[in-house]
């Protein structure tokens, strides 16, 4: 299954890195239209272990995918990457509802 990733939700508090402050994701399987929200850990393990395939879109229609990453204190999270570089598309999407 491959999904789309819509919106964001993010945990208040202090967080060594942003991509830890999502706490949930909001996302479409454009094949099915299937909608959901998945918290990050159920994300990334989705992503990790079960050969998940989850993608942002920018302004400009470029997508993304997303890859489950790992702190070095052990924190779990996903983050988009694109030509082999992380970057911070999923923290441009809007706020879930």
């Amino acid at each position: 299954m491959s999904i789309r990733i819509t919106c964001i939700k993010k945990s208040n508090g202090y967080h060594e890195d942003p991509h830890h402050a999502i706490s949930e994701l909001g996302w479409t399987n454009e094949q099915t239209n299937e909608t959901g929200r998945s918290t990050r850990l159920e994300m990334y393990d989705w992503i990790k272990n079960q050969n998940g395939v989850a993608s942002v879109a920018d302004a400009r229609g470029n997508n993304a995918r997303v890859g489950g990453r790992e702190h070095a204190n052990g924190t779990q999270y996903v983050q988009t990457y694109s030509d082999r570089i992380w970057t911070d598309n999923l923290l441009a999407l809007p706020e879930c509802r």
